[in-house]
């Protein structure tokens, strides 16, 4: 069985972000003063009294509203309390009870689930906590005054939580979950995509570039493997950043690049490689990520002899660095090659946590260097002792030479083309760390 799930609910601008992210421990998700600027739900992994839960952040339901963001905040609430084993339904104890709360309220007793209602803003506890008895008329059980900002009575909600608890059973073992960061531009299809894989409405879809403001997290697993599925709000270009909102946003999608195993870079079939598609693979590139390019939109492409491979051409000719990632084509749309996905995502993450042996490696090394010796510079050649493999993840070489000036850049990707050759390294960055030893050290 997996961790129980505890899901945040309650209407917008009461605090459930600043309660999450105590609980989180970190800030994940964007705390405003603006309401509904948490519009999907977001996850956490956490822990109380030894126990591990998954914490789910949601946009605030306002029940009333025809707005179409928060129409869909709502049904991603709803969909949240569908999936939640506990709900935490968060209030304002400043604003007492409200109609929305009300509203709220008889939503979450249908769902039959156990509610633990927490009074937030109670700054003041002692003044602060007199207030709390009006929220009894709301029917769903003790009310617990709490401060989210200043950590004031969140031990007893966690603990109120705790006893909701399924039994335990063994956890499963993340591990062996492959993360995949979804990332692109704004409005290429990344949520799309998403929704297609899990067959549910996960992340608010919309033609509103940008729609997607957080990073969110979406377990899966069929018969090819377990998956994390990370949803980035689409990269902007600095110049269009001029919210705090958006540069927040912005900041968790490269937060989400550095949690991934691998990075599934999304571009727009009829737009083609962007300016700032180049800026978006740069950070998974650099980040020594994993990396697929996905074209989306494919089947909206009028197609005749050699389209694809031109297309193909056009891509790598315009990411030049990145001529080690696998391309595939898809509609995310129709589902057309999604689920070809999963092995390429497997063996690029395979191929990212590759470990090569020391001598297998030397051996290639030499190999190398007979075909193409070292170059020289003033009479002074390049002379490579060995190397050896120092990380995964990407894979990482560190190679002892005599003088680290003589080894050249051009040299490097030579020898990286030719571990390529030989491993395989598919998908991923290969990253050489240059040392100098003196030449006695490897005398017999």
């Amino acid at each position: 069985m997996s961790k129980p799930i505890v899901a945040i609910i309650g209407k917008p601008n009461v605090g459930k972000s600043t309660f999450f992210n105590y609980l989180a421990g970190s800030r994940i998700s964007i705390v405003e003063d603006t309401p509904g600027v948490t519009r999907d739900r977001i996850y956490a992994e956490t822990n109380w009294r030894g126990r591990s839960f998954t914490l789910i952040d949601t946009g605030g339901i306002e029940p009333e509203s025809e707005d179409m963001i928060v129409s869909q905040m709502r049904e991603q609430a709803n969909l949240a309390i569908e999936m939640a084993d506990v709900i935490i339904f968060l209030t304002d104890v400043r604003q007492g009870v409200t109609a929305a709360d009300t509203e709220i309220a008889l939503l979450l007793k249908k769902s039959k689930k156990p509610i633990v209602l927490v009074c937030n803003k109670a700054d003041n506890y002692e003044k602060d906590r007199q207030g709390i008895y009006e929220f009894y008329n709301l029917g769903v059980g003790e009310p617990y005054a709490v401060s989210a900002s200043h950590a004031i009575g969140i031990g007893d909600v966690l603990d109120a939580v705790y006893e909701h608890f399924p039994e335990k059973h063994a956890e499963e073992n993340e591990e062996d979950r492959i993360k995949v960061a979804v990332i692109g531009k704004p409005n290429v299809g990344k949520s799309s995509l998403i929704n297609k894989i899990l067959g549910e409405n996960r992340s608010i879809v919309s033609n509103m570039a940008g729609t997607t403001r957080d990073a969110i997290d979406s377990q899966f697993e069929n018969e090819k493997g377990k998956y994390t599925f990370i949803d980035t709000a689409g990269i902007r270009r600095k110049s269009k950043v001029d919210e705090k909102i958006e540069k927040y946003s912005v900041m968790r999608s490269l937060l989400a690049v550095e949690r991934a195993d691998v990075c599934l870079l999304m571009i727009d079939a009829k737009e083609g490689v962007t300016e700032q598609d180049t800026k978006v693979a740069g950070e998974a590139h650099e980040a020594g990520k994993g990396i697929i390019i996905v074209i989306n939109k494919w089947d909206e492409i009028e197609k005749g002899t050699g389209t694809l491979e031109a297309y193909k051409k056009q891509v790598y000719a315009k990411l030049a660095y990145l001529t080690y990632a696998p391309m595939i084509f898809i509609s995310a749309k129709t589902g057309q090659r999604v689920e070809k996905l999963f092995e390429m995502i497997n063996e690029v993450a395979r191929q990212n946590a590759m470990r090569v042996s020391t001598s297998t490696l030397n051996q290639v090394i030499n190999e190398a260097i007979a075909i193409v010796q070292p170059p020289t510079d003033k009479g002074k050649r390049l002379k490579i002792f060995y190397g050896t493999q120092a990380s995964t993840k990407p894979p990482t070489f560190v190679i002892f030479v005599n003088q680290k000036q003589l080894f050249h850049f051009s040299y490097e990707r030579y020898l990286i083309n030719q571990f390529r050759k030989e491993f395989g390294l598919q998908g991923t960055p290969v990253r050489i760390i240059v040392r100098e030893k003196m030449e006695k050290e490897f005398e017999p």
